[in-house]
């Protein structure tokens, strides 16, 4: 794997430095991969379809055809889109620069989880109070502590609900990105070699965890101990793409083992009673566990990333003006995030209130995936707006 320099080197493709420009080898705003933001955006758009039990269209997302979901997609890619946009910034504009913006992205993400929670508890409260229902799940725990308790445990990061704790995982992994920059500029392996590590430990022993209030199990649902290491992953492979012009290498042994796997994962893995067909699975074994990141968890996701980081077909199909709301939407993540768990705590209501009837599990997805899509072209419209009037290098 090659140096951590690579991240201040423009890519094969990327357009050279005028001349005369010196500076334009280094430039302010790091070139974004398009690859990434559809991938997120389609992560995102799953997330919503997946949070809604009961919701036909989930029967239809990637945990059905495999071991792994959305999810680890979505942090694996945190850890690339980190490395990209922070790793060079350090050596551009300092350390002071790069340790205040990241510390300035994990409050804006603390502040929508905070929001997130908030608004969370009130809907439930008064759905709660107009229909006599009480949730089973979700805020479940939160509201049985009080109202307030619940809100400011919550806001402690000490009681995370179902749906509402993949933010905070994002926030300690952020906040951690420092030392996994400074420990990649020593040596890309001995990092992930460590971060492996970890991830065994929290396999080996469950009680490797963070306290939950709101869990029975009393730790973090996604075990921060397991999760680092899907971001760890990330940030590795932001510098092997970009040491390789955008690509990782091809070899076709390595995409023939890659291919065979998630065709066993498939099988192993696929929802075959959901879908009403013969259960094919070869092997009597538990479903993979996802609080850990269990090893055929981690294999596919693995698998699916080599494939996909090293096709130039996705790259040129990841710039395919229909995917263009779905590429903003991955633009924009921190929004349709929200976006999305608040139409997904809406859909869960209303399934539950007046059950899933087919009407409404339509007017539920397009419903909530139109807002995401329309919040996304909406963001995107405002940023390209002012590009326009503060044009980079103004």
């Amino acid at each position: 794997m090659n140096s951590i320099d690579d991240l201040e080197r423009p890519a094969a493709g990327d357009a050279p430095p005028p001349a005369g420009h010196p500076v334009a080898v280094r430039p302010a705003k790091p070139l974004r991969d398009a690859r990434v933001d559809v991938l997120r955006g389609l992560a995102l758009l799953t997330i919503f379809v997946d949070h809604i039990p009961q919701n036909a269209p989930a029967l239809l997302t990637v945990h059905n055809f495999g071991f792994s979901d959305a999810a680890e997609l979505f942090v694996l890619l945190a850890g690339y889109s980190s490395m990209m946009a922070y790793g060079g910034l350090f050596r551009r504009a300092g350390a002071r620069t790069a340790l205040a913006r990241i510390a300035r992205r994990c409050l804006r993400i603390y502040l929508f989880q905070a929001g997130l929670l908030l608004a969370t508890l009130i809907i439930v409260r008064i759905w709660m109070d107009l229909t006599g229902l009480t949730p089973r799940f979700g805020v479940a725990p939160l509201l049985q502590m009080g109202l307030l308790p619940g809100l400011l445990r919550g806001l402690a990061l000490n009681a995370l609900p179902n749906y509402l704790d993949i933010l905070p995982l994002y926030i300690l992994l952020l906040a951690l990105f420092p030392l996994v920059y400074v420990g990649m500029r020593r040596g890309v392996w001995g990092v992930l070699a460590l971060s492996a590590t970890l991830w065994l430990a929290a396999n080996l022993d469950p009680q490797l965890n963070l306290p939950n209030a709101a869990a029975v199990d009393d730790g973090w649902y996604f075990n921060p101990f397991a999760w680092q290491f899907l971001f760890v992953i990330g940030a590795a492979l932001a510098l092997a793409v970009r040491a390789g012009g955008g690509l990782l290498p091809w070899r076709n042994w390595a995409a023939a083992a890659c291919t065979a796997y998630l065709g066993f994962a498939l099988v192993q893995g696929g929802s075959w009673t959901a879908w009403g067909l013969p259960d094919l699975r070869p092997l009597a074994i538990a479903a993979p566990d996802k609080s850990h990141v269990g090893p055929l968890r981690l294999l596919d996701i693995l698998a699916l990333i080599y494939l996909l980081f090293s096709a130039p077909a996705v790259t040129r199909l990841s710039r395919w003006r229909p995917l263009r709301l779905i590429d903003a939407c991955g633009r924009h993540s921190l929004e349709i995030f929200a976006a999305g768990c608040l139409a997904a705590l809406i859909g869960r209501i209303l399934y539950r209130t007046f059950d899933a009837t087919w009407p409404l599990q339509v007017a539920v997805n397009v419903g909530g995936l139109a807002a995401m899509l329309g919040l996304a072209h909406f963001l995107d419209a405002g940023a390209r707006r002012t590009e326009v009037r503060n044009p980079p290098g103004r």
